[in-house]
């Protein structure tokens, strides 16, 4: 009876973290270069249910608690990096990448540390020094550093390749970078992410920059909508589990007391 209610117990957490992470992906799905979450469930490890410290037997030697499964774990949180629709904005510092592969900007944080985040954002701009930067003022960076462009250039045209012409001279080149495993990335804010220990990086040759677009979020409305909706009723059926067990528990007690 007790596990019952513990299982039904595990599903409705398991529910309320699906739900915590649909409820993000829809309030950025108009968020530029926003990829989707998702998780995964799996039946409650078997580490889990079993007595690691009982010395009553052999010490040091796990058991198991009984035979019955304990419900369901939360199993991992993934990042899907497929690739979001493009948006003609016609604007000249707006920079879609067509493919895998990620911008370098250079993030200073409050404490004043410098470190290279990565980015499918590309709504950038000039200050008034001719630095490319995002849009909230970090820089970004090119093959040799930061990218510095002329003010006073009568055109600026970013070629497939990140190759960056003004006036039909080349001034400056995208620094495009793309790993061998994302699963090394983490989320820095809802659009940048930091490489881990072990993250292996490569120039991303095979991206196109598109200019005058941006990547729009991957994430679909009425796709996460729906699975909001599975997940709340879900969530609905472990909570009726527990309140019938919760029921069947109290009359037994009653019982027992005739």
């Amino acid at each position: 009876m007790l596990r019952g209610l513990y299982t039904a117990y595990t599903g409705m957490l398991n529910e309320q973290y699906r739900m915590d992470i649909m409820s993000n992906n829809l309030a950025n799905a108009d968020t530029t270069g926003f990829k989707k979450e998702g998780s995964t469930s799996q039946a409650y490890a078997e580490v889990m249910a079993v007595k690691i410290k009982d010395v009553s037997e052999d010490p040091n030697t796990p058991k198991r608690l009984g035979k019955m499964s304990l419900g369901v774990k939360i199993g991992e949180t993934f990042t899907d990096f497929s690739q979001g629709s493009l948006k003609d904005t016609g604007n000249t510092y707006d920079i879609a990448i067509g493919g895998d592969g990620f911008f370098n900007i250079e993030f200073t944080n409050k404490e004043g540390e410098t470190t290279t985040k990565y980015t499918r954002d590309g709504s950038f701009s000039v200050t008034k020094d001719g630095y490319l930067v995002t849009k909230d003022g970090d820089y970004v960076l090119g093959e040799n550093g930061r990218i510095q462009l002329s003010t006073t250039a009568g055109s600026t045209v970013f070629d497939r390749d990140g190759s960056i012409y003004q006036d039909g001279r080349l001034v400056a080149s995208l620094k495009l970078t793309e790993f061998e495993d994302t699963n090394y990335l983490t989320h820095y804010g809802e659009t940048m992410w930091d490489a881990k220990e072990g993250a292996v990086s490569q120039d991303a040759e095979s991206a196109k920059i598109y200019q005058g677009y941006l990547e729009m979020s991957n994430a679909s409305v009425v796709k996460e909508m729906v699975n909001m909706i599975t997940i709340s009723r879900q969530y609905e059926a472990n909570q009726k589990m527990l309140t019938t067990f919760d029921e069947t528990l109290e009359k037994s007690m009653t019982l027992s007391r005739v």
